[in-house]
């Protein structure tokens, strides 16, 4: 494409090319790749269940347990399905997919008007390459939906209070904030009220009681809608639906025990692990701004601590409104999720569009006055990606096997199975060439820029290069762990073989002592029943290589257990092999 036509797009088009760009870099990938995690399978059952049994409130899932979460992203995943009536890992990954695109737009559009252009693009850019929103815009979980709903009602509350200084309550800010908390509970409205509450604060504009009347308006609004759901689902879940929704949502934020429940609330983490995943979360632009560490000049405070802090907290209040209300989301968003005792990476997505302009500020500022670092960062990248295309044309000729290669330095079976997937995915395809000539088109480009002297355009090259990595790892090497690792196979082995329906198969569902398989369930129609609650008659059990010696000694004098058959691979989701047994009541 000609210079200046990508110079119309970025000037005169950009929020539809972001919106282009998102889509191609997962649309065409999430329908290729099986489910091999058992955060994907879960979460999609709920939607199997949903459709098949009418119940779209509190539908049973996993033999006999109904789903943690409010329903919201089951609701699209099950709606999206509708139309070929099955849910399938694209109907159930669209979702995340489209609140990704949506989230994109949204940010782009907000910041596009408030701050330079080129900074917002930048900031746009950063997200859709950094490694967690990306990963999270492929899968089908609540993360990515939670996420766009909380950032847009965000958005729109600063609009509230930048257009019309609080005055009425828009409709659209108690919809988005009904939505995320139909998405994943009451977070979805008090976390969002605890940063705009603390941006009132800092604003220094209004009354306390002024502040205090517009988080009661807005908290008790968003929490019309969901309060029907969880009504209605009381009355279907009673007191064991009460317990659950105490234990995710109040349980984990206090420390609390878990032992109404039948599974751990995990996660359980230590107070950096925030920061850690942030700088993980933000790769590779993590690795530019610890190159720029190297070249600060560091200087001693001048004066008092106490001095020094007045300072700094003068500088913060004289930030403009965006930055101020940025830097506040993302240091009260931090903060908020470092007091649960769960933590994970995922949970600080909503902080991320705010905390990615601060980013694109410093590497612009790279860019521009450090023309020496950008360049390393660029070779750094470009040296990476030429080693796995060089690796990944000697797989497709055969020339080199990534599985023999990794057998000389471990032994360990699932490690060995992994390397054997990313080789057979290097086997030739019209996919896997046309995702190798955009890497090869993105590496030609960053080599040509590295040649001359405009680091903007240097950036960008780095950009584009990071974007076919991104088609490199999702088109390529995830899909191949993704359908060699899965469920699938196993399942489809098992039905052909034997007998197995919705009134036959049974499993252990108790996650204090086994692990549940919810790559099978989901690819076997969501029809395990509770082995452990209905003590059947006869019937099939699975159950996993580690566990089924436990239920063995458990129930020797009850039952009669004959092995029929083990799956061939370790299976991703579970982290091994699965058995197939038949048993009788003696």
């Amino acid at each position: 494409m000609r210079t200046s036509a990508l110079q119309y797009l970025y000037l005169q088009k950009p929020v539809s090319t972001v919106i282009f760009v998102c889509l191609f870099s997962i649309l065409p990938w999430i329908a290729t790749g099986d489910f091999s995690t058992k955060g994907e399978p879960r979460e999609a059952a709920v939607a199997v269940s949903m459709l098949e049994t009418g119940n779209w409130t509190l539908p049973t899932v996993y033999a006999d347990e109904f789903a943690y979460k409010p329903p919201m992203a089951h609701w699209l995943m099950a709606a999206c399905s509708l139309p070929q009536g099955y849910v399938s890992e694209l109907t159930a990954r669209l979702p995340s997919a489209i609140a990704y695109t949506a989230l994109m737009a949204i940010v782009l559009i907000f910041f596009g008007r408030r701050v330079r252009f080129q900074e917002a693009f930048i900031a746009v850019c950063l997200l859709f390459t950094c490694v967690e929103i990306h990963r999270a815009g492929m899968t089908a979980r609540v993360d990515m939906v939670l996420t766009t709903f909380m950032v847009a009602g965000l958005i729109q509350m600063y609009r509230w209070e930048e257009k019309l200084s609080l005055k009425g309550l828009p409709v659209g800010i108690p919809l988005l904030f009904s939505g995320a908390v139909l998405t994943k509970g009451p977070v979805g409205i008090i976390l969002p009220l605890f940063v705009f509450g603390v941006y009132l604060l800092m604003l220094r504009k209004y009354s306390l009681l002024r502040i205090f009347k517009t988080l009661l308006y807005t908290g008790v609004s968003s929490l019309f809608i969901p309060m029907l759901w969880y009504i209605e689902a009381w009355k279907q879940g009673g007191n064991d639906f009460l317990n659950v929704v105490l234990a995710e949502n109040f349980g984990r934020f206090f420390h609390l025990s878990e032992a109404n429940i039948s599974y751990d609330l995990g996660h359980k983490e230590g107070f950096w692990y925030n920061f850690v995943t942030l700088a993980a979360g933000f790769m590779p632009w993590t690795l530019l701004l610890f190159f720029s560490l190297f070249g600060v000049s560091w200087h001693k405070p001048q004066g008092s601590l106490g001095r020094w802090v007045r300072n700094a907290w003068d500088t913060i209040l004289s930030l403009d409104k965006i930055r101020l209300f940025s830097l506040v989301a993302s240091v009260c968003i931090v903060f908020f999720y470092m007091l649960p005792s769960s933590k994970r990476s995922v949970y600080l997505m909503p902080a991320y569009p705010f905390i990615a302009l601060f980013i694109s500020q410093c590497i612009l500022y790279l860019t521009e006055h450090r023309s020496k670092l950008t360049r390393v960062f660029a070779g750094v990248l470009t040296a990476v990606a030429s080693v796995a295309f060089v690796t990944a044309l000697l797989c497709m000729t055969g020339t080199v096997d990534l599985a023999a290669l990794a057998s000389h330095y471990t032994s360990k079976t699932s490690t060995l199975q992994t390397f054997e997937a990313v080789g057979q995915a290097f086997h030739p395809s019209v996919s896997t060439i046309i995702v190798l000539a955009l890497l090869l088109a993105a590496l030609l480009t960053s080599y040509y820029q590295l040649s001359k002297k405009i680091n903007i355009k240097m950036l960008y090259a780095s950009i584009f290069l990071i974007f076919c990595v991104h088609l490199f790892i999702d088109g390529i090497v995830m899909r191949g762990i993704r359908n060699e690792n899965s469920s699938r196979a196993f399942a489809r082995e098992i039905r052909g073989a034997y007998p197995l329906n919705k009134d036959n198969l049974f499993v252990m569902n108790n996650l204090h002592h086994y692990t549940n398989l919810y790559g099978l369930n989901f690819y076997l129609g969501n029809c395990f029943h509770n082995f452990e609650t209905e003590q059947p008659q006869t019937g099939y059990f699975l159950a996993d290589e580690r566990d089924y010696p436990k239920v063995l000694e458990r129930y020797a004098g009850v039952y009669t257990f004959e092995e029929l058959r083990t799956s061939g691979r370790i299976l991703a989701d579970v982290k091994a092999r699965v058995v197939l047994s038949r048993f009788v009541r003696k």
